[in-house]
């Protein structure tokens, strides 16, 4: 079915900004190389630094969401546009390591707004919200892959302040376009007949909105994603260096004469082009099945591929490559499912809220499973490195199960109560 023009307008304006939120994250580690020379620190102390910035990117995904409920999506993702960019603009004129810790910092308080704004959005304002979904994460896995690509190859060319210069320009033109975007944000929220006015104007009411979050359905959820967020977390962060250390890459040499480019990481991205494919794929799914039941089959089917990541790649590079690429589709075809299972169990108005926690626990917790790889890494054999990684996924699968059976795919009443319906045959559609 093809999408209608409030849908379209919608799914432009997000696609744009997620694009944008991963293209200015990735981008940053770029400079790590050029800040460690230009400001002549430590790798402990620019790591700290950079740590600031992306400690927000997470843990302000919570305010997000009350501040998308409270003042309206549209005018929070232009404000998050014009901050990325503004502050990527402060970057370019850092004379000490201490403006770029304050440079990263305002980044990341921008950038955490965006995802509970944006997938509120799309949860309240788009009827295909399926198809939407898949495309809003595929535009999160280009800008993924174009940010280090592109400040890579600019720097090749360019001084690293006019490249932080170049990189915030699309930025700052999104959010001047965003001021003239025209949508109904709430189009599909106001055909179940949702309060969408009701916006939580004080912390009592946000104490009350959560207590109430947390007594249904969602609390679930909540926990699903911070499991889906501790396998994403902990493969995508060490896969590159596993991959460097693998007996099948140790010979293979790509021939094309670039220092300093590894072999690995012409799979990994690889794996995060394949993830494009995935997230479309999950989310057409979410339109014909039930997040529980697509949720359920994507974690066993993560589980039995961290298991069987180690004697994969002992058979060889190309058994190596396939094995990846079916990681990268299912680790990126999951996502479209626990969105869709947010705006299934939580009410319209509260969209933002909940949206809030979900980033919370999938970039906030999630990102515990750094910490836990690396001290398994660092103490324990490869194989029980993707065993911990196995057991978050049946985890995750586990607690699906458990959604799935206890509210039998049921939606949200704004009541309060959560109501079972059996089997949801067209869960993107409201």
């Amino acid at each position: 079915m093809s999408l209608n023009a409030n849908d379209r307008s919608i799914a432009s304006f997000t696609m744009t900004g997620h694009a944008l939120v991963h293209w200015f994250e990735t981008s940053i580690p770029i400079f790590l190389v050029v800040w460690l020379a230009e400001f002549d620190v430590s790798v402990a102390l620019l790591g700290l630094v950079v740590a600031l910035g992306y400690a927000p990117f997470g843990l302000g995904a919570l305010p997000g969401g009350v501040l998308a409920d409270r003042y309206g999506t549209k005018r929070l993702i232009v404000l998050c546009l014009g901050g990325m960019g503004g502050s990527f603009l402060l970057l370019s004129f850092a004379d000490s390591i201490y403006t770029i810790a304050v440079g990263l910092v305002v980044w990341g308080i921008a950038a955490s707004v965006y995802h509970p704004a944006g997938l509120s959005l799309i949860s309240t304002g788009v009827e295909e919200r399926g198809s939407v979904f898949a495309w809003h994460g595929i535009a999160g896995n280009v800008g993924i892959a174009l940010g280090p690509f592109v400040a890579a190859t600019l720097l090749i060319f360019f001084d690293w302040t006019s490249v932080a210069v170049a990189l915030a320009v699309p930025g700052l033109l999104a959010a001047v376009w965003g001021l003239s975007a025209d949508f109904d944000p709430v189009a599909a929220a106001d055909e179940l007949g949702d309060e969408t006015e009701s916006k939580p104007a004080s912390l009592s009411d946000i104490v009350a909105s959560s207590r109430a979050l947390f007594a249904s359905a969602f609390a679930i959820v909540f926990l699903i994603v911070t499991f889906e967020g501790l396998f994403y977390r902990g493969i995508l962060t060490y896969l590159p260096e596993i991959l460097q250390g693998l007996p099948a890459l140790a010979a293979f040499d790509p021939g094309l004469g670039l220092e300093g480019i590894e072999p690995g990481d012409y799979i990994y991205v690889g794996l995060l082009v394949i993830g494009m494919a995935g997230q479309y794929a999950g989310g057409k799914a979410t339109d014909r099945l039930a997040p529980e039941k697509g949720l359920m089959a994507i974690f066993a089917i993560l589980a039995s591929l961290a298991v069987l990541f180690v004697p994969v790649s002992d058979l060889g590079l190309v058994p190596l490559v396939v094995l990846c690429g079916v990681i990268g589709f299912f680790l990126f075809a999951i996502q479209p499912f626990y969105q869709e299972a947010v705006a299934v169990h939580t009410p319209a108005e509260g969209r933002g809220l909940s949206y809030g926690y979900t980033y919370l626990g999938e970039f906030g917790f999630g990102s515990a499973s750094i910490a836990v790889g690396g001290f398994v890494l660092g103490e324990f054999a490869l194989a029980a490195f993707f065993a911990t990684l196995s057991g978050f996924a049946m985890i995750g699968a586990g607690l699906t199960a458990l959604l799935w059976f206890r509210y039998k795919g049921g939606s949200y009443d704004v009541g309060g109560d959560e109501e079972p319906a059996g089997d949801v045959d067209d869960a993107g559609s409201d």
